[in-house]
């Protein structure tokens, strides 16, 4: 028996860690958790004790559950304990379970009523207090559970603390050198130094209950308060006071309440409230409050992720402010919470900071609760506000929105208000056109198969950010279309490094393969194309030699330079006369006078192939449907003669040198190197002039370009020179 006594925690420790193994396993990656109310989004994480260790806030909650079969389904449902910490109470990490009911000697293994617990740590241990049912019966006992770290694993000890009769446990370790343990409704005892047992010196008072009369150890800190079914009671120090805090019935539903002392164990006077009835009517609340970083927060719950049951909660906070006396401001409840979002993690904007009348939030999904929530902007002129975003971190970013809408409408993202600075302008099209009488005509026809209606419909949304603001802001989303816009979350996010700025006065080479990366880019003309199979030879020279811009094939651009680019644009037939009915007529294009203001970029491609639908993505109006100008300038200190151009282009291109068409890339082409080459030309000594057309219709766009000599062998004596005069 003796030896089995010995390895029995052994033997505990051992499964214990292997279960966090495998729960780690199974998680993939811990749970990042935004800042957002609730602050725990996969799992219910009621009544949430919060604590302060190695500068890390570690957050230990109860954990509701849906009631398994055979259990009350309208009571609260508790089978275990997970932990969870955060440097900044913007990232959540779950550390797995740390305390189980099936794994407490004392406790009864199906009694599902793990209740609000508390940690603390005494010279580098940690006592974790729990409330359950023993097996003997007879209410609720509270055990402790003890570890090395604050991440567990947790050993709980063989019996519950003798002596104690209740839930709900919270220890003071006040500056008087000694421990307290608060539980139920306002009882405090004195500890043991082992803190894993009542002091022997506690007062104890005899209590009648209805016939019953029993010895009680410790006071009740609470007699003469306002205590109507008070419970869950939370002691903490600061400003000279003990301040004891604990949810209690004011009229239907609890409120936080607080009384203070200059004793730990009281008398204590009562002096209001911390935080008023929950606003649907949530019978609970639960709380802590700590200190982090020179500022006080209050840690509480509410029925968020489970509006329709007040039994399944999770954990918010807010933060938490004293008056000059020492007393507690009340505090307000917000579905924005605290921290500082970074602008690259994923924004649950839906949980603003402020907002428009009219605005709205409710469930995503009503099933999948934990799918969070989404905001509805109703009309044009409404608007959200989502408070502390840090954009330090973008560099070079764009924004990725989940929206949906009834009909095709418009919004901005702003900056600190309503009429602030535009981040970012979507344009979001969810109607499809209206087919016209027949089925023929604009929009009509086969191009219809490819007209989705997306109303009402979850939508990814991206765009190019039109301002970048600086440090932290506050983000505003303006409804500036006329029907209702719903908004998910929001995130920005950095390219990767497709281009760099060309610095002035600066020369480049080919690199080591030959492959020219310096170039002068035109953002993209609008130019919109049934598909990538119209791209034959008549059609691309007919395209390719009209003029878009004045000067299209003699200009040597710089850096900067604007364009204004006129030109008469064809619409897409519409499936080229064919409908979904009788036989029609094909359809002659429509056309229309376009006008573009662009302009020149002097860039240095970071890949050998120039990723124009990049390039777009970051300074063009459309990505698809466009066709892109190039011009490099090559310096040659004598004639290199009898090379041929070779290129590859994803779609088609067309490649003058010095004014002479050289290359022709047609048909629905991908991306290869060397994929089409020229006749025997000659590069001239001195400056020649290469200039490149690149269209595309549905698909991505890039391309890259060389020189190859008779021996098949790279071209590599010239200089590419975007500077000139």
């Amino acid at each position: 028996m003796q030896l089995k006594l010995k390895k029995r925690p052994i033997i505990q420790l051992i499964l214990t860690r292997m279960k966090k193994l495998l729960c780690v396993i199974l998680m993939g990656v811990p749970l990042l958790a935004a800042a957002q109310n609730p602050i725990i989004r996969d799992q219910f994480s009621a009544d949430p004790t919060a604590r302060v260790f190695n500068n890390k806030v570690y957050l230990y909650p109860s954990h509701d559950i849906k009631p398994p079969v055979g259990q009350r389904q309208d009571w609260f449902c508790m089978e275990d304990y997970h932990v969870f910490s955060s440097e900044n109470l913007t990232d959540w990490t779950d550390h797995g379970v740390i305390v189980t009911q099936n794994k407490v000697p004392w406790v009864r293994p199906n009694s599902y009523s793990m209740w609000a617990p508390d940690c603390v740590e005494k010279n580098g241990k940690y006592y974790f207090y729990f409330p359950s049912a023993p097996q003997a019966g007879g209410g609720f006992g509270i055990g402790v559970a003890i570890a090395d770290s604050p991440e567990g694993p947790f050993i709980p000890e063989p019996e519950n603390i003798k002596g104690v009769n209740g839930i709900d446990p919270c220890v003071l370790q006040a500056s008087d050198g000694n421990a307290y343990l608060f539980w139920g409704n306002g009882r405090c005892a004195k500890l043991k130094p082992n803190m894993k047992e009542l002091a022997d010196d506690n007062p104890k008072t005899k209590v009648k209950f209805r016939e019953r009369e029993m010895e009680m150890v410790g006071v009740n800190c609470l007699e003469g308060l306002p205590s109507r079914q008070a419970e869950g009671p939370f002691a903490f120090e600061a400003n000279g006071w003990y301040y004891l805090t604990y949810p209690y019935v004011r009229e239907n539903t609890e409120v936080l309440g607080y009384a203070m002392s200059k004793n730990p164990m009281g008398p204590y006077e009562y002096k209001g409230l911390i935080m008023a009835e929950q606003p649907n009517g949530c019978w609970t609340n639960h709380h802590s409050i700590i200190n982090f970083k020179g500022q006080w927060y209050l840690f509480y719950h509410r029925n968020w992720f489970s509006p329709s049951d007040d039994k399944r909660r999770s954990a918010c906070i807010e933060k938490l402010f004293f008056n000059a006396d020492g007393t507690i401001q009340e505090v307000k409840q917000t579905i924005r919470g605290v921290g500082i979002n970074k602008a690259t993690e994923k924004i649950e904007i839906d949980r603003f900071s402020s907002a428009s009348e009219g605005v709205t939030e409710e469930l995503i999904d009503t099933v999948n609760t934990f799918r969070s929530y989404m905001a509805t902007l109703p009309t044009k002129g409404s608007w959200l506000q989502y408070n502390d975003v840090d954009f330090s971190m973008i560099t070079d970013g764009y924004l990725i929105m989940s929206v949906k809408a009834a009909d095709n409408t418009e919004f901005c993202i702003r900056e600190g208000n309503a009429k602030g600075k535009v981040i970012a302008r979507l344009k979001l099209t969810v109607r499809p056109p209206e087919p016209p009488a027949g089925g023929a005509g604009p929009g009509g026809g086969m191009m219809m198969r490819f007209n989705r209606d997306q109303r009402n419909q979850w939508l990814t949304q991206t765009a190019k950010l039109e301002y970048v603001p600086k440090g932290v802001t506050n983000l505003v989303i303006t409804n500036e279309g006329e029907g209702a816009l719903s908004v998910d979350y929001v995130r920005f996010k950095n390219r990767p490094k497709y281009f760099s700025p060309v610095a002035a006065n600066t020369t480049a080479q080919p690199d080591d393969e030959g492959f020219i990366h310096r170039w002068l880019l035109l953002e993209p003309i609008t130019k919109p194309n049934s598909g990538n199979t119209v791209f034959t030879d008549s059609y691309l020279r007919e395209h390719f030699n009209r003029e878009y811009f004045k000067g299209q094939q003699t200009i040597i651009p710089k850096d900067g330079q604007k364009v204004k680019a006129v030109f008469q644009q064809e619409q897409a037939p519409a499936g080229f006369g064919r409908g979904f009915g009788a036989q029609q007529q094909p359809q002659g294009p429509q056309v229309k006078t376009v006008t573009q203001n662009l302009t020149w970029h002097a860039l240095d491609s970071e890949n050998m192939n120039v990723k124009l639908f990049r390039f777009a993505e970051k300074w063009g109006e459309e990505i698809y449907g466009v066709l892109f100008w190039a011009v490099t300038i090559i310096d040659c200190d004598e004639d290199i003669e009898n090379v041929r151009l070779a290129v590859g282009s994803n779609s088609a291109s067309m490649w003058w040198l010095n004014g002479e068409e050289t290359l022709l890339l047609s048909g629905d082409r991908r991306m290869v190197k060397d994929d089409a080459m020229s006749n025997r030309i000659t590069l001239k000594k001195g400056r020649n002039i290469l200039r490149g057309a690149v269209i595309n219709g549905p698909g991505m766009s890039d391309f890259c370009v060389r020189f190859l000599d008779e021996n098949g062998n790279p071209v590599k004596n010239y200089k590419i020179n975007l500077n000139q005069k």
